[in-house]
């Protein structure tokens, strides 16, 4: 939590998930709030490391959407996975 305040400067009480993977890779914290308390997810894998999508050298966080979120948790590298472009009404481009 004190991570969360002090060097993202993000609320912690916003409902986010904050997600930390370990230096290994085999193991990954997800911290949020609902509801009045703090939920805490620990998962550490048997065998392998979970695949972080790719991440500018310059970055100080990235957002996942639900999908990539639960893809990550189940060991599938984000990366190589392509996703066929979200679909737009007539006019409107993408931000």
């Amino acid at each position: 939590m004190a991570l969360v305040r002090t060097a993202w400067s993000e609320d912690v009480y916003s409902g986010h998930l904050f997600v930390f993977v370990s230096r290994r890779g085999d193991r990954v914290k997800v911290l949020t709030f609902s509801r009045g308390g703090f939920v805490l997810y620990y998962k550490r894998l048997e065998t392998g490391r979970f695949r972080l999508p790719l991440v500018g050298a310059d970055a100080q966080s990235v957002q996942l959407d639900a999908t990539q979120l639960a893809m990550l948790l189940d060991g599938i590298d984000v990366a190589a996975v392509k996703r066929q472009p979200a679909w737009m009404p007539p006019g409107r481009t993408g931000s």
